[in-house]
């Protein structure tokens, strides 16, 4: 049983999980993975190297929220993955090794919040610093993965095309994290509900910027909304807002617009409501962020 089928198996199971929940996946479906030949081979174990029993060296990486490591960033934007503890020999820690010197590509799990994970792949061990105990790790375009092309010996050019494009995959990749933890944490405070119509399928819902970050609007839960797809559109068009008690007001021309049920159930309806909001005082919307939106929105009905 050869690493290269497994890891191809991993590969094409973890697109179609991604298909089905996104790119942040739960543990509960990394713990279960998936069958190979009759042996079962999970994503995920508690230790962040992991290798599962049908592969020869590691397959998958993780880095947890509450975790005991100090994972960051070098100078360069290249990922930092640190050693298991601080004994060079051990063998998580020589796979990686060995990973590193076979060009093996790797999945790289990000701990968004507890449970939940952001996976990318592939991923490839590019340095290793005994110094600072810790191995350097980019991300790849999905192309590079013919594992069943014989292993060349690469060019200078080869060397600069291929640093080049996991240079500009792992800034993708960093904006991304950015992205998806902020979706992430603003879903949990507000339990997987669209907070205009309550929607519950967290696959369905956005995280919506109240004042958005490219106005330097925090990256922060109070400056958040959970929003189904047609809310978040409408809130972004300034079909609706947000006043900051909280109360919903929809634009003067679509409450007098003549159309379907959608309109009616979807906009109409949520007029003069309010707004469901996070349990907890301290990932309510921020009121000073929504008066600034609120008053957009009222130059917008104009």
């Amino acid at each position: 049983m050869s690493d290269e089928s497994v890891r191809r198996e991993a590969f094409d199971w973890l697109s179609k999980q991604v298909a089905r929940h996104d790119d942040v996946l739960p543990w509960s479906v990394l713990i279960r993975g998936f069958d190979f030949k009759g042996i079962r081979v999970p994503l995920v174990s508690m230790q962040g190297i992991f290798k599962p029993r049908a592969c020869e060296l590691p397959l998958s990486i993780r880095t947890s929220v509450d975790g005991p490591y100090d994972d960051g960033a070098d100078s360069e934007g290249r990922f930092l993955y640190a050693y298991r503890g601080t004994n060079l020999d051990h063998p998580d820690n020589v796979g990686l090794r060995e990973a590193m010197g076979k060009r093996l590509p790797l999945v790289y799990l990000f701990g968004l919040l507890p449970g939940r994970y952001l996976a990318a792949w592939p991923v490839f061990v590019v340095g290793d610093n005994p110094r600072s105990l810790a191995f350097t790790i980019q991300l790849d375009h999905p192309s590079v993965l013919d594992l069943a092309a014989p292993a060349l010996s690469p060019t200078v050019s080869h060397i600069a095309r291929a640093d080049e494009r996991r240079r500009y995959a792992t800034r993708e990749l960093q904006v991304r994290l950015h992205q998806r933890s902020f979706r992430e944490r603003v879903l949990r405070a507000y339990r997987s509900r669209c907070a205009l119509c309550r929607l519950r399928h967290h696959e369905l819902l956005d995280a919506a910027h109240i004042v958005p970050d490219s106005e330097a609007g925090p990256p922060l839960v109070p400056n958040g909304l959970a929003l189904c797809k047609l809310h978040h559109a409408a809130f972004d068009k300034m079909f609706v807002g947000v006043r900051p008690d909280g109360i919903i007001e929809v634009r003067r021309d679509i409450l007098d617009e003549e159309d379907g049920p959608m309109l009616l159930h979807g906009l109409k309806r949520l007029h003069l409501t309010g707004l469901y909001a996070p349990r907890r005082v301290e990932d309510r919307p921020d009121p000073d962020l929504l008066q600034v939106r609120y008053e957009r929105f009222v130059e917008a009905a104009v």
